[in-house]
């Protein structure tokens, strides 16, 4: 904890000079690394996430969450792809689903920050319990994904808990704005 707290008063002092509350907590590692940090409320995983398709996909549908638990909304992003190319995990973790949802193929990894990531259409190349690091193949795109304008889509999600996150945050640490003093 040590080595954590230098880390922790930053936050806080970046938090209070940019307007922000000063509800931060974070989750250490063994190793003494946070792992992600809570910052006014939103769970912000401290880094180790990539594409889960090479290069830098384009965005073809945004994260759109739904106003209520089971309301509609749009719980990821869509990635414009091709069909056959590899999907690889955004960050290490763990296989929890490999398999078919409802017809269509999916694959999910839980990652020690509390993230859970999904792939989707997926032909799996691994199995539930499989360790896996940031870039490993997952497996390979389909095409067939509702509302696609490309080859193929990747529908990339994020939650913790029940609560969907927009994949697209993982990618990039907190923005954090100085403003002039007093």
């Amino acid at each position: 904890m040590t080595a954590l707290r230098p880390l922790l008063v930053l936050v806080l002092a970046l938090g209070l000079l940019t307007g922000g509350s000063p509800s931060v907590s974070a989750t250490p590692t063994g190793g003494g690394q946070v792992e992600q940090v809570e910052q006014d409320g939103q769970v912000v995983p401290a880094a180790g996430y990539g594409w889960p398709l090479a290069g830098d996909p384009v965005v073809t549908r945004p994260f759109d969450p739904p106003a209520h638990v089971y309301g509609p909304g749009h719980r990821g992003v869509d990635l414009s792809g091709v069909a056959g190319e590899p999907v690889l995990a955004a960050g290490a973790g763990v296989v929890a689903f490999a398999g078919s949802v409802a017809g269509r193929p999916v694959v999910s990894v839980d990652h020690p920050d509390g993230v859970r990531t999904t792939y989707e259409p997926v032909a799996p190349v691994v199995a539930a319990g499989q360790v896996v690091t940031r870039g490993s193949p997952l497996g390979v795109l389909q095409p067939g994904h509702t509302g696609c304008p490309a080859d193929a889509c990747l529908h990339w999600g994020a939650r913790v808990g029940q609560t969907y996150l927009d994949p697209l945050a993982l990618l990039t640490p907190p923005r954090v704005r100085l403003l002039p003093w007093g």
